[in-house]
């Protein structure tokens, strides 16, 4: 065999090699860009399992009793969540439920400084119309402190107005320790208003008054004095 018939087979044979060589490094760098982006997909997976997870935890909290936010801080947070348009049925269903809630705690706080403010505008009113103490420790104190019948029965009528109905229980606490109250047997306020009339005593002060959205008084706690 010539000199060049050996060179020829030879450059063929590096030829055959260099391929070789470069189906492998092409392959190895095509397996390397596949590894990579399956790798950052699932580390993307993972980091919106945990946000998930984390909205879900908030949203949770949102709807329980245990935060300690003011409604506007909930209100404020429940939106930054809805700005996430987050696409997952459990987050989706979390947000209406909290939703609700928070709608519900506005419309009572609404409706407790509706009540608070009708308050203060009768005890205002009641005070320029009549003059003196038009609240109700006044007319408890005027009603068992008047000798006049008729006095008596129309500070009866007018503290009435204060409430709801004639039948609106009234409750006495005769002792208390820590939140256990033990109670005396409950009346209305028409019953109670009647025995201070009667008896000519007013042992009792105001302790809790509960309002309905009208600002009249559906419940009244006494404490004796």
């Amino acid at each position: 065999m010539t000199n060049h018939i050996k060179l020829y087979f030879l450059m063929r044979h590096l030829q055959n090699i260099l391929m070789i060589v470069l189906i492998v490094a092409i392959s190895a760098g095509t397996y390397s860009c596949k590894s990579k982006k399956k790798l950052a997909a699932q580390e993307a997976a993972a980091a919106q399992a945990r946000k998930i997870a984390k909205v879900k935890a908030d949203l949770e909290e949102l709807l329980s009793d245990r935060s300690t936010m003011t409604l506007d801080e909930k209100e404020k947070k429940l939106q930054v969540i809805k700005d996430m348009n987050i696409e997952d049925p459990e987050v989706k269903e979390l947000i209406v439920q909290v939703d609700q809630k928070l709608a519900r705690e506005r419309e009572a706080m609404v409706a407790t400084e509706r009540a608070e403010q009708l308050r203060r505008e009768r005890e205002e009113r009641l005070r320029k119309e009549g003059g003196g103490d038009k609240s109700l420790s006044g007319y408890f104190s005027a009603i068992s402190s008047s000798n006049n019948l008729a006095t008596s029965n129309r500070l009866i009528e007018e503290a009435l107005q204060l409430f709801a109905s004639d039948d609106v229980p009234v409750l006495i606490i005769i002792s208390q320790a820590g939140p256990e109250k033990d109670y005396d047997r409950p009346t209305t306020i028409r019953k109670y208003l009647e025995y201070l009339k009667d008896q000519k005593v007013n042992r009792n002060t105001v302790d809790n008054v509960i309002y309905d959205a009208n600002g009249k008084i559906t419940e009244l706690e006494l404490i004796k004095k």
